[in-house]
């Protein structure tokens, strides 16, 4: 019994061990840009990233939050933040509300060619945005929305992965449970939003953890259609902040590093707030 038990005790040593080592991989290029975003710009342009942390973390945070670059004046990192939460939010929630329709309808319509109809929707996955987006972007530079919150989301919003997963969860869903819906009059629009709606609260956590992510990683997409300074979003704006800064003048080090550390927390805090129901969502089968 002891061997086992001292067996089992090593075993929990090592696989600890392993995802403490994982974790501080992981965390130590994090740790490096606060670091730098603690210094001055001369400093970290002499020595480089270090272990000594500095005091200029309240300016460098002024500057990437208040400064502004460029000839606007409105790109600041306030600005900037809320332009890229626009967009997370609006991908995660149109794309969910987009999917759960699309699933619906497939699912529960009893359409003639519904199988069909979701394979070829399941084969846009195949079409990413870098084939399409020469086409994509001449029909929002023909509807006017060039430098709009409704240029960055609405093209994009149509999403094969949540009409996928959404239709996988419909079908699981019990027959009983719709024959009783109906027995009790439920038509097709109070059985989604009072029996389906419900029931999908895990998928669409997880669903909307995925689609937020995605939607505030767009760096492409942005660049393409935001030309007013006052349209870019973070991932967007400390890239053009790196590109203004080649040359003569001294990079602000302090300042990008700190945006882009801006950059990281939003998503993280969605993963750590949705964790839970992230997991139930991609593997609960019982309903």
């Amino acid at each position: 019994m002891s061997v086992s038990t001292r067996r089992f005790r090593w075993s929990a040593v090592l696989d600890h061990s392993i995802l403490i080592i994982g974790s501080l991989i992981m965390i130590l290029p994090v740790v490096m840009l606060l670091q730098m975003a603690s210094t001055t710009d001369v400093h970290t342009m002499k020595n480089g990233p270090g272990l000594g942390f500095g005091d200029q973390l309240p300016v460098n945070f002024d500057k990437a939050m208040f400064k502004a670059d460029g000839f606007s004046g409105e790109n600041t990192g306030l600005r900037m933040l809320y332009n890229s939460m626009i967009l997370g939010f609006g991908f995660a929630i149109g794309k969910i509300v987009i999917g759960m329709m699309a699933a619906y309808a497939i699912v529960y319509f009893r359409l003639k060619f519904a199988t069909l109809a979701f394979w070829v929707i399941f084969t846009t996955l195949l079409l990413p945005l870098e084939v399409r987006i020469l086409p994509s972007y001449e029909i929002v530079q023909k509807l006017g929305m060039l430098n709009t919150y409704q240029g960055l989301i609405i093209p994009l919003i149509a999403s094969a992965t949540a009409t996928f997963f959404f239709r996988q969860f419909f079908r699981s869903v019990p027959e009983e449970l719709v024959e009783a819906a109906r027995i009790d009059g439920a038509g097709p629009i109070k059985f989604f939003v009072d029996i389906l709606v419900p029931l999908s609260r895990t998928m669409v956590a997880a669903m909307f953890i995925i689609m937020f992510v995605y939607g505030w990683n767009q760096y492409l997409w942005p660049t393409m259609i935001t030309t007013d300074e006052g349209m870019y979003t973070l991932v967007r704006g400390i890239k053009q902040i790196t590109q203004a800064l080649e040359g003569t003048n001294l990079p602000e080090y302090g300042r990008s590093n700190l945006l882009a550390l801006i950059a990281i927390l939003p998503p993280v805090l969605i993963v750590i707030f949705f964790q839970s129901w992230f997991v139930k969502g991609l593997t609960e089968s019982d309903k």
